[in-house]
């Protein structure tokens, strides 16, 4: 990893910010993108526009993976790859919430190195690079140490624990949040704020792949829901859920799923 990938994902990330909120969600232009995948705006278009300009012109040699480009197959050649959601939390940003963010990462042969998740009318960024830890705002971040899944905040949508998912039909005892950014849920783990998150569906890479960094940089385990590391840049980039929380809790959470 260049020693400026991170410094490079954080200038971005702020200007992605800057050209976002000169939008309002009621006012932009949206449309409903075809088969189904939700809705879209002139931000999210205008965002990555210019993060595929910027990011591409200073790594000419990297692939590139946006939930807002048309995916091909160079990417897939490439030893880096830029992983992108221009706006992660599209009907937050619609409805006037806060909570959406530009979520912004740097792969390497499927391994995330570099990554930002940046929420502008909150105020944090959160960042990581490989082997340097996990920071908001510039300050250190650790996940929470609980260990014992009973009484454990989860952030997870509610059909998370239906009882089909969990051995036995037993359904954890756990204070359940939700956020409706994934890329959010992801980082209020690694910030502590909760002790664990779960997605059980198929998750695209570009909603997950800052978060995944900044959460093992925090000391987090992250994992599909069969326990399998995450891999990053596959031809269909599609992962099988998500479940991340410390090693111990992650390993209670894993015992526990059906």
């Amino acid at each position: 990893m260049p020693a400026s990938d991170l410094p490079l994902l954080i200038e971005a990330a702020q200007e992605a910010g800057l050209i976002a909120t000169r939008y309002t969600g009621d006012s932009a232009k949206r449309w409903d993108k075809p088969g189904g995948l939700g809705p879209v705006t002139e931000a999210d278009m205008a965002v990555n526009e210019m993060l595929e300009r910027d990011l591409r012109a200073a790594r000419p040699d990297y692939g590139w993976l946006s939930e807002e480009t048309e995916d091909g197959a160079a990417r897939l050649g490439r030893e880096h790859v830029f992983i992108i959601d221009p706006i992660d939390g599209t009907r937050s940003f619609i409805d006037g919430s806060a909570t959406w963010a530009h979520s912004l990462a740097v792969a390497e042969a499927g391994i995330v190195t570099a990554a930002v998740i940046y929420l502008p009318l909150r105020n944090k960024l959160y960042a990581a690079a490989a082997g340097q830890g996990a920071t908001l705002n510039d300050a250190p971040i650790t996940v929470s140490t609980r260990s014992r899944l009973s009484g454990a905040h989860v952030i997870a949508a509610k059909p998370n624990l239906d009882p089909g998912n969990w051995k036995a039909g037993r359904v954890p005892d756990v204070a359940r949040a939700h956020r409706p950014s994934l890329a959010y849920r992801l980082s209020l783990v690694a910030e502590g704020r909760f002790d664990a998150m779960l997605t059980l569906r198929r998750s695209w890479e570009w909603d997950i792949a800052a978060g995944d960094l900044i959460l093992r940089e925090a000391g987090a385990v992250t994992s599909d829901r069969k326990g399998n590391p995450l891999c990053f840049n596959n031809a269909e980039p599609l992962l099988n859920g998500v479940v991340t929380a410390n090693p111990a809790l992650h390993r209670a959470i894993l015992s526990e799923l059906s």
